[in-house]
């Protein structure tokens, strides 16, 4: 992979399925899981935002982070989430996808890996299985 100059961050579009309900409905657990994983990517925290469409039902939110963030919809009905981790400068995406991923026990996921800021992008990254997540070098 050779660019002009280093990409300006590492976006991660993740879908996780397979996820039992009971984790997907509770906004405050969920706020506590993605700021673990943006503390374990080296990231620092500016703010948080979760929504719960009541009882028993999908949350949504974000994390603003000073190198970008991390936000998730949850559709407890079906077992999935819609995660994206956007990170600039040192922190570690891949390291707070770990994190979430182990809390979440998907039973599979998709993720797309974005090199943000290139002038030629590379494509996609496309990892299907948990166990091929590799932390950023």
């Amino acid at each position: 992979m050779t660019h002009a100059h280093r990409p300006a961050g590492i976006h991660l579009l993740i879908d996780f399925h397979g996820i039992d309900p009971a984790l997907l409905t509770v906004s405050a657990d969920i706020d506590a899981l993605l700021r673990a994983g943006a503390e374990a990517a080296g990231a620092r925290i500016l703010h948080s935002h979760f929504h719960s469409f009541g009882e028993a039902m999908g949350v949504t939110g974000v994390v603003l982070l000073a190198e970008s963030h991390i936000s998730v919809h949850t559709w407890p009905e079906y077992g999935f989430a819609a995660a994206d981790i956007f990170m600039c400068g040192d922190a570690q995406p891949q390291l707070a996808l770990q994190v979430i991923e182990l809390a979440l026990k998907p039973t599979s996921r998709v993720v797309q890996t974005i090199e943000r800021g290139v002038a030629t992008p590379v494509g996609l990254s496309i990892i299907d299985k948990p166990s091929a997540v590799v932390p950023a070098q």
